[in-house]
C-alpha cells in the first residue's frame, strides 16, 4: 500500500445545501456540515498527511466532493469530466491545484464522462464502475490511459449503487471491504473480503489513509470488522454529508 503524503479538501460552500442528491435525508444543516468537515481535515492530519484546503465556490454547490474531479496515481493525474453538467467546470480548479503536485496529466474528454467516485485503485489494478455518471466512453477511455501506463484496469457495470466506491473500499494487504452489488461480484474473488451487511451499507464507503481507516460514526459492526482485520480506525460523523449522497472518499484526493 503507497503512503499518502497529500490531501486536497475544500471547504463545502452555503450552496452545497442545495446540490445534487438522491437521498431522501432532508436539507443539510451548513454550520454542522462545517464542523463535520474541520473533524475530516483533522483526521486527515492525524493519519500523517499535508492538506492543501481549496476555498468554498458557490458557484459549485458539490465542489466540495473533489474526488470526482480526478483521479491520481503516484506518476500523473487524470483530469476527468463529470457526469453532471452542474460539476463540469470543478475540474478547472482541481487541474491547476494539481499543477504543483503533478507535471503529467492526461484528460477524459466529452462525449466520455467519468467521476472519480466510480473509480477504485487496488494496487496496479484498477476498478471503474459504469453509473449515472460515468459512461461507457469514459471508462473506456480511463482504461485505455491505466493500461498505457502498466496498470491493470477492470470496468464493472454498476447495478444499484449509486458510485462503485459507495459499496467499496480497497485496504490494502489484499484486504477489500465490500458491500451490496460486489460482496459475490467475480471481480473481487481474489481478494480477502470484510462484508458489510444491507444495514450498514453506507459504511462501506471508508478510506485507508496512512496507518489509519477512516469510517462513519454509528456503524458497530462495520468498525468491529476494520479492527478485526488489524487496522486502527478513526470514527467521524458524516450526517451532513450523507445527506448529498457524499462519502469519506468524496471529500479528498488523497495522493
Amino acid at each position: 500500500m503507497s503512503i499518502f503524503k497529500n490531501v486536497i479538501a475544500k471547504t463545502p460552500g452555503k450552496s452545497y445545501v442545495g446540490g445534487l442528491t438522491t437521498s431522501d435525508l432532508g436539507t443539510p444543516e451548513y454550520d454542522k456540515l462545517l464542523v463535520q468537515h474541520e473533524a475530516y481535515i483533522e483526521a486527515l492530519k492525524k493519519c500523517g498527511v499535508e492538506v492543501t484546503l481549496l476555498s468554498p465556490s458557490e458557484e459549485f454547490p458539490d465542489s466540495t466532493f473533489v474526488e470526482d474531479a480526478a483521479v491520481l496515481t503516484s506518476n500523473f493525474a487524470v483530469v476527468t469530466n463529470p457526469g453532471a453538467d452542474s460539476r463540469n467546470g470543478e475540474i478547472v480548479e482541481i487541474e491547476s491545484a494539481l499543477k504543483s503536485f503533478y507535471k503529467k496529466f492526461h484528460y477524459i474528454k466529452a462525449p466520455g464522462t467519468l467521476d472519480g467516485g466510480d473509480i477504485l485503485q487496488a494496487e496496479d489494478c484498477f476498478f471503474i464502475g459504469i453509473s449515472e455518471r460515468t459512461n461507457e466512453e469514459g471508462a473506456r477511455q480511463l482504461k485505455e490511459i491505466l493500461e498505457g501506463e502498466g496498470f491493470e484496469a477492470t470496468i464493472i457495470p454498476l447495478e444499484k449503487f449509486f458510485h462503485l466506491k459507495t459499496g467499496i473500499a480497497y485496504l490494502g494487504n489484499n484486504k477489500m471491504v465490500v458491500a451490496g452489488e460486489f460482496v459475490n461480484h467475480p471481480a473481487f474473488d481474489s481478494y480477502e473480503k470484510i462484508v458489510i451487511g444491507h444495514e450498514d451499507e453506507y459504511s462501506a464507503n471508508c478510506i485507508r489513509v496512512n496507518d489509519y481507516v477512516i469510517i462513519p460514526q454509528g456503524y458497530s459492526e462495520t468498525k468491529r470488522k476494520i479492527n478485526e482485520a488489524g487496522f486502527e480506525t478513526i470514527e467521524l460523523d458524516m450526517s451532513e454529508v450523507q445527506k448529498q449522497d457524499g462519502g469519506l472518499s468524496c471529500l479528498s484526493l488523497r495522493f
